[in-house]
């Protein structure tokens, strides 16, 4: 654990998993202010919502999901809560087996610093308020570390018109290293796109230090070059930072779009 709160320090997003960033704040002070003891009043918990979860599966392919964390009141501990965003941050680049494996390992951590028994709950986003299809659940071995747009490609003698998106796109801030997560939506009529090469391409922007706007575009620019789509759009809604999140949104023949909040919004 933690010896020092990382609150109001500068802090450093960690590469791999990293329990011993959580930081334990004792109850005891602030209910001696209160003027309660062991013998609670009442009864009850701390339900936390870990919206940006988010892990590499046995594939090296990203995962994502909210996290509902419930901290029964009688714990000894409450969990400083940026050491808790630190810690759940450190599980987006390591490998796990399985969901359960996720879920085992977070209880275990956050029981063994809050001195009590943490309920875990992990909630696939199945919200389904982008159109098309979503391709996140596409068997694929994501083992590229940089962008790479000669990961695009095309079906042979294939045209369509269709509507794909994916919740697991994810950068780096340029300025602070910190994580940007989104989701992104492609429509397009042209050569149909190849969906497991779409998201491969996409996962290799996970460590990819750029501002939003800045990905977007890129992305938009690689689909067109290495796709050759006659009309292509590219959409991005990107989890809020600082009570602000930037959407944004590209396209060769669509003008505007809907400001639609999603799941992580």
């Amino acid at each position: 654990m933690s010896a020092k709160s990382p609150l109001g320090e500068r802090s450093s997003y960690p590469a791999s998993y990293s329990p011993d960033l959580l930081h334990p704040i004792s109850r005891m002070e602030n209910r001696r202010i209160l003027g309660l003891g062991t013998g609670l009043p009442f009864q009850g918990e701390d339900v936390w919502n870990a919206y940006e979860l988010t892990w590499l599966d046995a594939k090296d392919k990203p995962r994502v999901a909210v996290a509902e964390l419930r901290v029964p009141c009688e714990s000894a501990n409450i969990i400083e809560s940026k050491s808790m965003k630190l810690y759940l941050n450190s599980l987006s680049m390591s490998r796990y087996e399985s969901a359960d494996d996720v879920t085992a390992t977070i209880a275990d951590d956050l029981t063994r610093v809050t001195g009590s028994p943490v309920t875990v709950k992990l909630i696939s986003p199945e919200i389904g308020v982008f159109p098309g299809v979503c391709i996140d659940d596409l068997e694929v071995i994501c083992d590229s570390t940089a962008v790479d747009a000669e990961l695009l490609r095309t079906e042979d003698g294939e045209s369509r018109s269709e509507v794909l998106h994916s919740h697991l796109l994810r950068s780096l801030c340029p300025v602070t290293d910190q994580p940007d997560l989104g989701s992104l939506l492609i429509r397009y009529e042209g050569p149909a796109i190849n969906r497991e090469s779409l998201l491969r391409y996409i996962t290799t922007f996970r460590n990819h230090n750029d501002f939003h706007e800045s990905c977007v575009e890129r992305i938009f620019l690689d689909i067109k070059q290495q796709c050759s789509p006659e009309a292509l759009t590219v959409y991005a809604r990107y989890n809020r930072r600082g009570g602000i999140d930037i959407n944004p949104f590209r396209s060769n023949y669509e003008t505007t779009v809907a400001n639609t909040r999603l799941w992580r919004q």
